[in-house]
């Protein structure tokens, strides 16, 4: 894939609301245990998430969904055992921010109804040793089976599309001077998106 990419306004891009998508667990201690769960039965976990990035004055903002005003993450999920990752990532990102089937008629085709996603490069790894919060960008030299490994892919993002945030969530674009070095206000995953982007040129639309 090229190293040069389109960056497209953020006010090209049409918002809207659909139903709230409650969290799978109420805690933190639930999802570890759930993860927990599933590994003894399906094994590692494989997670993908996507980076979309779009420009607002000319200086590049990564969407992200943030949930209970206070917690942000990137759109994405973990994959069903035995699901494609590419696949899987366009099915994940449809689930969070596809308009409800049934509203699409409100608009027109040039609004990017029906645009694909269009996956690009695998930024990242991460992967999750042991059944707790923390993750690294590299399996520790002591864990032989990992217990979660989740990707990042850059996500090209098309000149118009329409976005639809459950409404339980906010769909925020931050900017990457914000996420730079940032880790305190939103970890070591989402604080390092900066330098991952940093071999591309971006030519803004």
């Amino acid at each position: 894939m090229s190293n040069t990419i389109n960056l497209y306004p953020l006010s090209n891009f049409t918002f809207s609301t659909k139903e709230s998508q409650p969290e799978e667990d109420p805690s933190v201690a639930a999802r570890l245990q759930r993860l927990q769960n599933n590994y003894e039965d399906y094994g590692m976990r494989h997670t993908v998430e996507g980076v979309l990035v779009v420009h607002d004055h000319g200086h590049p903002h990564i969407l992200m969904l943030q949930i209970a005003n206070a917690f942000f993450k990137l759109p994405g999920d973990y994959l069903k055992p035995g699901e494609e990752e590419i696949q899987g990532l366009k099915a994940r990102l449809d689930e969070r921010l596809a308009p409800t089937p049934g509203t699409a008629f409100q608009f027109t085709e040039q609004h990017g109804i029906d645009n694909d996603w269009e996956i690009g490069d695998c930024l990242a790894q991460w992967w999750r040793p042991n059944f707790e919060t923390f993750m690294y960008p590299f399996v520790p030299a002591h864990i032989t089976k990992p217990k979660e490994c989740k990707k990042l892919y850059l996500v090209q993002m098309p000149e118009r599309k329409v976005l639809a945030v459950p409404k339980n969530m906010k769909l925020l674009a931050i900017p990457l001077f914000e996420l730079y070095d940032n880790a305190a206000r939103y970890g070591p995953q989402l604080s390092a998106i900066p330098h991952l982007l940093s071999r591309y040129n971006f030519i803004y639309q």
